[in-house]
């Protein structure tokens, strides 16, 4: 076999492990949704939050360690980290915890697929990427509002007096989080990933653990079951400790728009996870408005054909 035709072979392989990676980082995420719906009944949202961040800081201080990276001295990195652990972490995680009291797991993975037209909305309204912005991605942000509207839409009529509509915009605010952490994030391109994200996970933990003592008291909780208590473990450990090392990999490899990719992939195994593991159903209104945000990411984060792309001059 010639240096060429070995060269091609392994960078085909290289591509198969990162969107194998992509894959398993999707399941991973997506199946937080269930295993949120699973602690909830005995574990409330600022607890578990709290719990799950912390643990995750404090494996991410040790893996950083490991690699001999050092966490930043300056006062002014640290006080961009307390932002990027509120919208990446701290926000978003408490007002999807809080939303599945509410509503279907299945339904909050869907609705938290939403980033990627957040971001292009952002684009359109402050300039920043318009270049990138097409017709195309334009349909893309209509079809996944209209998702939405059906979908809120139908429920809320149903759902007049219940929590239900409420904990739906919870979802969507936390899909508005997920888009600004990573604008906020550019900031810390000059640092290492892993120093990224303990710092970030670090100032999420010290926002949390005193809201979650101030307003909920864990203590004086009744002891949550076994089930919520795994539950809130493998959220520590694999969706977030885990699943951060994975990320930030992939943003190297597949780059942003790759790795972005994955927020559609999520929401399926979120639906599939759900309807398996806890016997959720949705109504047909839920479905479709379910299938325009689905179609309306996939239009916003699908790359043009090399074709169509237009260059600079």
């Amino acid at each position: 076999m010639s240096t060429q035709a070995q060269q091609t072979t392994s960078g085909k392989t290289g591509l198969a492990f990162e969107i194998g990676l992509l894959l398993l980082l999707s399941l991973i995420w997506g199946s937080s949704f269930t295993l949120i719906k699973i602690a909830i009944p005995t574990i409330p949202p600022l607890t578990m939050v709290a719990a799950r961040v912390t643990i995750a800081a404090i494996l991410l201080v040790l893996v950083a360690h490991a690699q001999g990276h050092a966490l930043p001295h300056r006062g002014s990195v640290w006080a961009a980290f307390f932002v990027q652990g509120l919208l990446q972490s701290a926000l978003p995680f408490t007002l999807i915890s809080w939303g599945e009291a509410h509503i279907a797991s299945g339904l909050a993975g869907v609705l938290n697929a939403t980033p990627p037209m957040f971001v292009l909305a952002i684009a359109m309204m402050t300039g920043r990427g318009r270049q990138a912005i097409n017709g195309r991605k334009t349909i893309g942000v209509g079809l996944g509002l209209a998702g939405v509207a059906v979908t809120i839409g139908a429920d809320a009529l149903l759902g007049i007096g219940t929590a239900a509509p409420l904990a739906q915009a919870a979802v969507l605010s936390a899909s508005l989080c997920y888009a600004l952490a990573p604008i906020w994030g550019q900031r810390f391109s000059g640092l290492p990933a892993i120093v990224t994200a303990a710092g970030a996970m670090s100032c999420a933990a010290v926002l949390m653990l005193p809201a979650a003592a101030a307003l909920e008291q864990p203590w004086t909780l009744p002891p949550a079951s076994a089930a919520a208590t795994t539950a809130v473990i493998m959220l520590a450990v694999v969706c977030t400790a885990f699943a951060m090392v994975i990320y930030f990999r992939l943003i190297h490899t597949l780059g942003p728009l790759g790795t972005t990719s994955g927020s559609y992939l999520r929401a399926g195994f979120a639906v599939v996870l759900g309807t398996a593991w806890l016997g959720e159903r949705f109504t047909w209104s839920s479905l479709a408005g379910m299938v325009l945000i689905l179609a309306g990411v996939v239009a916003v984060t699908m790359p043009l054909p090399a074709r169509n792309r237009t260059h600079p001059a």
